[in-house]
């Protein structure tokens, strides 16, 4: 008996006094995600590179607000969030401790405004990720007037920019269409008579050549 008590002893604790005391995790340990609004810019890759589509992102025309969301009763922690993420906005944690008493708690849920298109008025995009677009363009070109014409382009929704491309490109034909329609083909080319008649013009020429140089002798 004395022996087990010794062994026992000498071993120390195998466990951990866990609730009581906090649970030590390995560091590269992925727990609960957590964001960081002051950084995201709300581009949604997150919610693209999701495999369990815990991560969803809805826009609210009337209030012209997005919504990030995250569901944690989905959530399989693989990290994708965290590594598509290019402002480092968020990141797995050490925090396992996910049992609530009501569902709703599982989620999460941050808010952000919107721009609207100057075309269609319609919000698509965030403010956030426009200057943040507006700052890495500044940051790549050296010429103002390429800046501002980039800066008008942001400013548009894709639908309006699609419908811009298509409304130039249908001006382009239409007056491609003009061109051939005035266009007329060439007739037909005669070049043997062409070659005789180039061959009396240098004849005539070195007749009127010699008679002024005959007259200029006498």
């Amino acid at each position: 008996m004395f022996k087990l008590l010794k062994t026992v002893f000498k071993a120390g604790d195998v466990t951990t006094k866990y609730p009581f005391k906090p649970y030590e995790v390995e560091p590269d340990f992925r727990g609960r995600p957590e964001l960081n609004s002051d950084q995201c810019i709300v581009c949604g890759a997150c919610t693209i590179a999701c495999p369990a589509n815990a991560l969803t992102m809805r826009t609210n025309v009337e209030t012209e607000e997005r919504t990030w969301s995250l569901f944690l009763g989905r959530c399989i922690f693989c990290g994708r969030c965290e590594e598509v993420c290019p402002t480092k906005a968020i990141r797995l944690t050490e925090d396992f401790e996910l049992s609530v008493k009501n569902k709703a708690d599982l989620y999460q849920e941050t808010t952000f405004a919107t721009v609207s298109c100057q075309q269609c008025g319609k919000p698509f995009t965030s403010y956030k990720e426009l200057n943040y677009a507006i700052e890495v363009i500044k940051q790549q070109s050296d010429n103002p007037q390429a800046v501002q014409q980039k800066l008008q382009v942001l400013h548009t929704c894709p639908e309006c920019k699609r419908q811009n491309s298509l409304d130039k490109t249908a001006d382009m034909e239409a007056h491609m269409r003009v061109k051939l329609l005035a266009f007329k083909e060439p007739k037909n080319l005669n070049f043997e008579r062409l070659t005789e008649q180039r061959e009396t013009q240098f004849m005539e020429q070195n007749a009127s050549q010699n008679s002024q140089f005959l007259a200029g002798g006498k």
